[in-house]
Order: structure tokens, then C-alpha cells, then sequence
């Protein structure tokens, strides 16, 4: 294997446009263009444009599909409709979360599942080994897409400019087929940012096309390129949980609070199932912590790994912090014990380089956009 950074479709046009790369999972990728806070900004009031092509997409087929990855995943996937998607996960046997996925059923029994970059490969190697006993095929398909995103209140007039796809029909986390700017595309209504926004799969090699169509198209609402910094503030601000930062191999949904992806109701068995009852039970009579989120009084930023503090004693630990742009101060998530999960509790601090900064506990998320 080699440890060379992996490159999308985009990475010269990235360069171009005087791109600060990042290494991303394994990935070389945008990490912002010029401003990060003026990217966050334009995607909050105007438009934003990612490559989002380091994601994994995984193509199941067959007879048995629905069944088989109701097996392998949390949620119930018979139930999802044609050209709809679903937020789900797959956990460990131990019920440990492996990651948080969006399955699109595209057809009558095929389906596309959607891994975090970083996790594509545990995921594709579970749901193969899963797959025994089905009459079903899981194909590796991260060759096969590129991946565009255009987020924020602006999106659809945008993207109406280059495609007579229904847009106004499709919901939140739908798909459909259509063509955008001459290029054939699964166009969803699904997005990362806490805006409205859709994002397009395509074939790598029209990538370019769809950028430089989407850029001209995009020019007069003001939209503008986008990298991973803004869109890790953008998601932090919505309360929408990161891999390996609120979501873990240590943690099961439940520990998460999201233990609604869990559907127990479903027909057959499921990997994880007897851990994952335990689990629910757990959270019901003793959560051990809970996640919430933390609004600073000072200015100086929570990170990953910073202990939350309350009576000089550690209740808890930040998960993801950072300046937020659209609340003017710093703000976290954090798993706290759940003494101190209530929002509005007082005399909780972060402990940054040694001195307990005061934050105030409040519920997720930080933002929400107004219908």
C-alpha cells in the first residue's frame, strides 16, 4: 500500500484556484481557498461549492439488498422508498459504532451506501463479510463518483440554472436521476452544513465540467468554493456529529443520543442487536454521560480532548470546538456527565492549558435555519 496522499478529480482546479491542501483521511484535499470565515458566512446566507469526492460509495444489488443491509446496519432499509435516503449506521457486534452512513435506495433492489472517507474501507470489508447467506453483491464504487456539494439558501435557484430536474419535488433526503449541466448525475437533497443544499454524484471524469458550470451559474448569487474547514464549523454549528470526534468504536448509538437510528422493530436479526438492547437500557436507567453542546463566556477555543470541569472535578470531555462565525464565540460539544447535561447548568468550565474557562451547557444544535 502506498502512502502517497490519494487525489480527486478537482485537485488541479483546487490548485488553481490557490487552494490550502490538507491531508484528509488519507486524502489531499481543500482545506480552504481564502477566508475560511467568509466560506462559512456564504454558505449560511448565500452559497457554498465542495469537492466532496473523498467519500466512499458502496453499491449493493440483488434480490436480497433490503434484507441483507437491514442485517448488516442499524436501521431498517426495507422501509425505504424509492429515491429516498436514510441516516443510519453500522455497529460492531459489541454494538461500537464503526460508522454513521447515508444509504439511497436507487432502484427496486439496488442501493448506495455512503462511508466516511476515513472508514470506507472498515465499511466495505464488514458489510463483504456480512454478506454471506444473501443473494446479494457489494460492490466497491469509489472509483465510480465524484462528489459535489452546493449548500446553502441560494442552492436551488442555482442549481435550477443548469438542470430541469424537479427540484421543488425532490424532499429533504431524497435523490433522483437527472442532468446537471449536461452531465448525468444522481442529484440528492442531503447536505452537512444545517442549510438546505444537494449534492451531486458523477462520474470522475465530468467533475470539472460540473464545477465550472456551478461556479458560473453560482457567480450571481455569490456563491464561492468551499474547503473542509468551514464545513467542519458549519457542522459543529448544526450539531451534526463527526466520525471519530462524537462518534466512536467505544460508543453506541445510544451513548450517542442517537439512539433513534436503532430500529429493534424490524423484521430478522441484526448485527449488534443483544449489545445494542443492553445499551438502550442503559441510557434509559443510568446514562453514563451525555453529549451536549458548550457556548463560551471568553474567547479562547475548546478542542478535542479538553476535560470539562465542574467543582474542580472532570465531568466531562470536548469532542469537537472551534470559533463559531454565526454566534460571534467559541463553542463545543461535549460528552458530560449527565449531572451537569442539563441545559442552562451553571459552573461548568473547559479546562484550556490549565485555566477553567466558563461555559454554558445548552441543548444541540447551536444553529438552526428557518424553514
Amino acid at each position: 500500500m502506498s502512502n502517497a496522499p490519494r487525489h480527486t478529480a478537482l485537485d488541479a482546479l483546487h490548485r488553481s484556484l490557490g487552494a490550502t491542501m490538507t491531508d484528509f483521511a488519507g486524502w489531499d484535499m481543500p482545506l480552504r481557498y481564502a477566508s475560511e470565515r467568509d466560506e462559512h458566512n456564504a454558505v449560511r446566507t448565500r452559497a457554498g461549492l465542495f469537492d466532496l469526492s473523498h467519500m466512499g460509495e458502496i453499491t449493493v444489488t440483488g434480490p436480497q439488498a433490503a434484507a441483507f443491509l437491514s442485517f448488516a446496519l442499524v436501521g431498517n432499509i426495507a422501509t425505504v422508498g424509492t429515491g429516498r435516503a436514510r441516516y443510519t449506521m453500522i455497529v460492531g457486534s459489541d454494538g461500537g459504532i464503526l460508522d454513521d452512513l447515508i444509504v439511497y435506495r436507487l432502484g427496486e433492489s439496488e442501493y448506495m451506501v455512503v462511508a466516511n472517507a476515513g472508514n470506507a474501507q472498515i465499511v466495505l470489508d464488514a458489510l463483504r463479510d456480512r454478506v454471506a447467506g444473501f443473494d446479494a453483491e457489494v460492490r466497491d464504487d469509489r472509483e465510480a463518483y465524484a462528489l459535489l456539494a452546493v449548500q446553502g439558501p441560494q442552492s436551488p435557484a442555482i442549481l435550477k440554472a443548469v438542470t430541469d430536474a424537479d427540484l421543488d419535488g425532490l424532499k429533504y433526503y431524497a435523490g433522483l436521476p437527472g442532468t446537471v449541466a449536461g452531465v448525468p448525475a444522481l442529484i440528492a437533497r442531503t447536505g452537512y452544513t444545517g442549510e438546505d443544499g444537494f449534492e451531486l454524484f458523477v462520474a470522475p471524469e465530468h467533475a470539472e465540467q460540473l464545477w465550472r458550470a456551478l461556479t458560473e451559474a453560482g457567480a450571481p448569487h455569490g456563491l464561492i468554493p468551499c474547503g473542509l474547514s468551514c464545513r467542519d464549523t458549519l457542522r459543529l454549528e448544526a450539531g451534526m456529529p463527526l466520525y471519530g470526534h462524537e462518534l466512536t468504536t467505544a460508543l453506541t448509538p445510544f451513548d450517542a443520543g442517537l439512539g433513534r437510528v436503532v430500529k429493534f422493530e424490524k423484521e430478522g436479526d441484526f448485527v449488534g442487536r443483544e449489545a445494542l438492547a443492553a445499551a438502550a437500557e442503559r441510557a434509559e436507567t443510568a446514562p453514563p454521560r451525555k453529549l451536549v453542546g458548550l457556548i463560551a463566556e471568553g474567547r479562547r477555543v475548546p478542542r478535542a480532548g479538553f476535560a470539562v470541569v465542574a467543582d474542580g472535578k472532570v465531568i466531562g470531555e470536548v469532542t469537537s470546538g472551534a470559533p463559531s462565525p454565526t454566534l460571534g464565540k467559541p463553542i463545543a460539544m461535549a460528552y458530560v456527565d449527565a449531572a451537569f447535561a442539563t441545559p442552562g447548568t451553571g459552573g461548568v468550565g473547559v479546562d484550556i492549558r490549565g485555566t477553567h474557562e466558563p461555559y454554558e451547557v445548552v441543548a444541540l444544535p447551536f444553529y438552526k435555519r428557518e424553514k
